[in-house]
């Protein structure tokens, strides 16, 4: 086959032939016979003989070990390589990647294949299109970086949103100083040197007022640290990370900050016995910089978490961290058996509304107070990002006839809970009223609720019959709701309002 069946083998969309016309022409023939429609890269090391590598696969193009000669002509076509040992072909997505000796010199290369795929970011559409910001995960070579570029493209031309995309080495935009067609009007900011991405993320920021910035290989603390920054400026973030799966990242010091971080706190007794835990727990520390995360399993088996910080709090607390399968490659058996990967679930929980965390939302109240006031209670809550998910609504007293906030009460499913001022002082004390968490009301109250539990506990054991507990404000509710599920027994709530209470049935109910 000569140099013009190979070209028209070729997808030329990918300018494919570019990146093989470095190659010695006895491997570009080789490549043409083997195929290159799946092509990912091609291995060159000195004293071994060239691969190309396919999914799946390596090919050996020819038997004959590379000599420091062949190395020399493809370098020689390739041009200077940066300080992250990386080159590229000016206007293609491909990228030239070097490994030296201890004294400097090249020793191998690999020619990573890139295209530019459209259709990718199908099954996550309707995510990067929310607005939120978008994590995604995965091992080397599974496509996160064939994605990054067509969300920037997707929200750049499609959304008419102002895109700044971070190319640290030039491997999402593509070598030159014109970006690569694939990011569509996306605007593209190079780094000059991998230490300086996080400088890059920050000053884009600053200086070209984005609304997505969109950032590959998310890998130190400083860059953790600028993703929060920009996060908290109220920029989408749409990147990807070191890790293949969610709990690899919250176990990753340097790294989990991405996902809301964690903190060791001590509990107190009675609380440790409600959680059934030691009092030295990990939590989560504050907000995920990334509402959403995004598992790639392989191309088109994608594992989705579109509450990060409910399935963060959830690993944290041995629990499943949940999530949901995307894309077309998933078999229903492999989708159901998916939710249970890390442990069984809890013997006869239940999905009644009082056993999960209190779900609070702040009206014209500031978010970030009541995050410090929860922590600093140390609630088993969270705090919604849209009234209609919460049960309480936190609100100032002069607001509370607003026709916005009445209409999210109308409904009955949401309490409004009055605030003085738009402090954390005044939402302690308005939380701590409301739950009877204040000194001596509450412990009376905690320690009844929780004594009638055990009776409770011990009459269903006897008798093999459902027993009734008395109606309780939801906080105490919810206490009841967990050592009834420590004694692996099930309950759920009945009633409405003030008449409002627990049922314990036996476990054959």
């Amino acid at each position: 086959m000569n140099m013009r069946t190979l070209e028209s083998s070729v997808n030329h969309a990918d300018d494919l032939s570019r990146l093989l016309h470095v190659l010695p022409p006895h491997l570009q023939q080789a490549l043409a016979e083997t195929g290159t429609d799946e092509l990912v890269e091609v291995v060159l090391d000195l004293g071994r003989p060239p691969l190309a590598r396919y999914p799946g696969r390596a090919v050996a193009l020819d038997p004959r070990p590379l000599t420091r000669e062949d190395l020399a002509a493809v370098v020689e076509q390739v041009g200077e390589f940066g300080a992250d040992n990386r080159a590229g072909i000016e206007g293609t997505l491909h990228r030239i990647s070097a490994i030296r000796n201890r004294a400097g010199r090249i020793v191998g290369l690999t020619l990573r294949v890139g295209r530019a795929v459209q259709g990718t970011i199908e099954p996550l559409r309707d995510l990067v299109e929310a607005g939120e910001s978008l994590l995604l995960l995965g091992r080397p070579g599974v496509g996160k970086t064939t994605m990054l570029r067509e969300i920037a493209r997707i929200l750049a031309d499609d959304q008419g949103k102002r895109v700044i995309v971070i190319d640290t080495s030039n491997e999402i935009a593509g070598d030159g100083d014109i970006p690569h067609p694939a990011i569509g009007t996306a605007r593209r900011m190079q780094v000059p040197h991998p230490e300086r991405q996080h400088a890059v993320m920050i000053e884009a920021v600053e200086n070209h007022m984005p609304e997505v910035i969109v950032i590959d290989e998310i890998g130190t603390p400083a860059e953790a640290l600028a993703a929060r920054t920009i996060a908290e400026r109220g920029v989408q973030l749409i990147g990807t990370a070191h890790g293949n799966r969610l709990e690899n990242l919250v176990a990753n010091p340097s790294l989990n900050d991405l996902v809301g971080g964690v903190q060791t706190v001590t509990l107190g007794d009675d609380e440790a016995r409600f959680r059934g835990t030691q009092k030295t727990v990990s939590e989560r520390r504050t907000d995920p910089c990334f509402q959403v995360v995004v598992e790639i399993r392989e191309r088109d088996r994608l594992w989705a978490y579109t509450d990060t910080a409910a399935a963060v709090d959830r690993i944290l607390r041995g629990r499943e961290p949940g999530g949901e399968p995307r894309g077309g490659g998933w078999r229903e058996d492999e989708a159901v058996e998916e939710t249970p990967r890390a442990a069984a679930p809890e013997p006869f929980a239940d999905e009644d509304e009082d056993s999960g965390p209190l779900r609070l939302y702040p009206y014209c109240l500031s978010r970030d107070s009541l995050e410090r006031v929860i922590r600093d209670l140390r609630l088993d809550a969270r705090v919604m990002r849209r009234p209609e998910q919460a049960d309480l609504i936190l609100a100032l007293k002069a607001r509370e006839n607003d026709p916005r906030l009445r209409a999210h009460l109308e409904d009955g499913h949401a309490t409004l809970v009055r605030v003085r001022k738009n402090t954390t002082a005044q939402m302690r004390r308005a939380l701590q009223d409301h739950l009877h968490y204040q000194r001596g009301l509450d412990e009376d109250a905690l320690a009844h609720a929780l004594r009638e539990v055990e009776h409770a506990v011990e009459r269903v054991r006897a008798e093999g019959v459902p027993v009734a507990l008395e109606p309780r404000p939801a906080s105490l509710r919810r206490l009841q709701h967990r050592l009834v599920n420590q004694h692996r027994l099930y309950a759920e709530s009945e009633g409405s309002g003030a008449r409002r209470h627990l049922v314990v049935y036996p476990p054959s109910a």
